[in-house]
């Protein structure tokens, strides 16, 4: 068994920052790279929460303070930024998210929004198909959990194929754990008409039980496993392109949520070109399907220390327990989903991965310093999850890592206080829950108790970590993260008059949900050392924003732009006026 990793102390943390802080404090100070001053400064530090004036060296914090004191670190080839008043802050991090899809999908897949009308589909089809003659395969999304009831579709493959016999097509939904795909598709993936359905999954079918196009959680492996491999120059541009569009919303860290480990390379590769201007961390991709045993973690181990880079931090892995509460009903629930004409049987759900393995596993994992984040996102998953962590906490004593219950959206409050009891963070998804039709489809399946969706509130009152993440591009248009605090603050809608709401009790104060945004994340990392709060020493990772988010209506936090985003001290993104 691997030897455990060991973690620097809160102490030795505290011991370093006082030794920074009496070192910048000399008489004559070495000038600095880079001053910020007549800000409204928020540091993330409940010792110093609020300054007016920074300074940065070699990328870090050395001052912290007001307008007299910096001036003791101007030098003739410092660099003044003047705030004029503005908002600063530590950057955003985000915890679960997926850039190298994500950008994939901006550069070479077929797109549509979630609220788009099948007329609407068809024309975005035909105009890549268009711009893409060569292509075998068109892909992309996402189609609404709710898209076939709320369109007269009863032939999905037959749908597709109107628009098109010669090219396969296929299309995932807002949650990413389902597909439609139409006859050619099928074909090049050698998958009959009459295929059973696999372990973990299901194809919906026509009258006569032949697969209607539509398929469930593993299911969709049947097709997507056929599609060719993105090239190694793509997945560079894609994840290129995804830090570009992450340090335009103010991300100074992202958090791949499955990293297939072909792709990790291509991160290593950003980084050594200069272009990994974030902190990256990558959960690695767990073997899917159904396993019988423990699987192999020596190839997660080689592939982690073979892509050692600066700005990539790899020590991650990722598990499903279960699946989602839409279409599927697959997501693992202490009390039996609701019953109509679709589904006429009782169900709680599909455990993806027997407890007996994921306990083996995760002991194996967390003795070879790897912080796991197990996908959760039924109650009745949170429960075994929680109890598996348990005892590889008895097994392997306290490890210091933190693990991670993947969006965690329905916690029975037996549960609540085994989070911060076990060191083990809420992932949680704000994008997923504020009103939109995915969270419409979650209550239509588990009923009225569906509306208790999220109680960050709850979780923080108990002392557990807490981080947000968009869940892009499956289930959010983009990595944005201003809505997503608004809407922890109000929860209501974002993105209408705000007349929809959902759980308000469970609402937070702007300052809590700044902490999730942040330093929350940054815990997540296991990069609190270095990023996600404003303290000398620490990385310079920071956004100046269009406004002072304490000094606007909490309905117009989500409409707030980034001016600025630095990331260890150079700027990264500056917006255009």
């Amino acid at each position: 068994m691997s030897q455990m990793w060991a973690y620097p102390s809160r102490l030795s943390l505290a011991l370093c920052a006082l030794n920074l802080a009496t070192a910048y404090a000399s008489e004559t100070p070495t000038p600095a790279d880079l001053i910020l001053r007549n800000g409204v400064i928020h540091t993330m530090e409940a010792e110093l929460p609020r300054v007016s004036a920074i300074a940065v060296r070699d990328g870090k914090y050395v001052y912290l303070g007001d307008e007299q004191g910096v001036e003791e670190f101007r030098g003739p080839a410092t660099r003044v930024m003047d705030l004029a008043g503005k908002m600063a802050m530590p950057g955003i991090n985000d915890i679960h998210s997926h850039p190298w899809q994500g950008g994939i999908k901006e550069l070479f897949e077929c797109n549509f929004s979630f609220t788009a009308t099948p007329d609407e589909i068809a024309a975005t089809l035909r105009a890549c198909i268009d711009a893409n003659p060569e292509a075998q395969w068109i892909t992309g999304g996402q189609w609404t959990s709710e898209f076939f009831s709320i369109n007269a579709i009863n032939a999905p493959r037959a749908w597709l194929d109107q628009v098109s016999t010669d090219k396969a097509i296929y299309l995932e939904d807002d949650s990413a754990h389902h597909g439609w795909f139409n006859s050619k598709a099928m074909e090049l993936a050698g998958l009959a008409e009459n295929a059973p359905d696999p372990d973990g999954g299901e194809y919906l079918r026509d009258a006569n039980g032949l697969i209607s196009g539509v398929a469930l959680e593993r299911a969709t492996y049947g097709i997507s496993d056929a599609m060719p491999a993105w090239t190694h120059e793509q997945n560079v541009a894609g994840i290129a392109k995804a830090v570009e569009l992450a340090n335009g919303f103010g991300l100074t860290g992202m958090l791949e949520a499955r990293t297939p480990l072909e792709v990790l390379p291509a991160y290593v590769d950003v980084d050594k070109a200069g272009g990994m201007t974030i902190h990256a961390v990558t959960d690695l991709q767990t073997p899917r399907g159904e396993r019988l045993a423990p699987m192999d973690i020596a190839p997660l181990i080689s592939a982690s220390e073979a892509n050692a880079s600066p700005n990539v931090h790899s020590r991650f892995a990722k598990f499903f327990l279960d699946g989602v509460p839409t279409m599927s009903r697959s997501a693992v629930m202490l009390a039996p989903y609701t019953l109509n004409e679709q589904f006429p049987e009782s169900t709680t759900g599909t455990l993806m991965i027997p407890v007996d393995i994921l306990e083996a596993d995760l002991v194996a994992l967390d003795a070879a310093g790897f912080t796991v984040k197990i996908h959760t996102a039924g109650d009745g998953a949170v429960r075994l999850a929680l109890d598996a962590l348990e005892n590889v906490r008895k097994r392997n004593g306290d490890s210091g890592l933190r693990h991670e219950l993947a969006h965690a959206g329905y916690i029975d409050p037996d549960d609540l206080p085994r989070f911060a009891a076990l060191n083990v963070t809420a992932d949680l998804s704000p994008y997923l829950w504020y009103p939109r039709p995915i969270i419409e489809s979650v209550i239509a399946a588990v009923g009225k108790r569906g509306r208790h969706y999220m109680p960050i509130k709850d979780l923080l009152d108990s002392g557990a970590n807490v981080g947000m993440g968009s869940d892009w591009p499956s289930a959010a248009a983009d990595m944005n993260p201003w809505p997503a605090i608004e809407a922890m603050v109000t929860r209501r809608n974002p993105f209408n008059d705000g007349n929809e709401t959902l759980w308000v009790e469970q609402a937070i104060t702007l300052e809590q949900a700044l902490a999730i945004a942040t330093i929350g994340g940054a815990k997540s990392y296991r990069l609190e050392h270095i990023t996600g709060s404003i303290a000398l020493g620490k990385s310079a990772d920071l956004v100046v924003l269009n406004h002072d988010l304490f000094a606007i209506p909490a309905a117009d936090i989500g409409d707030t732009q980034v001016d600025y985003t630095l990331f260890a001290g150079n700027v990264v993104y500056q917006r255009q006026p």
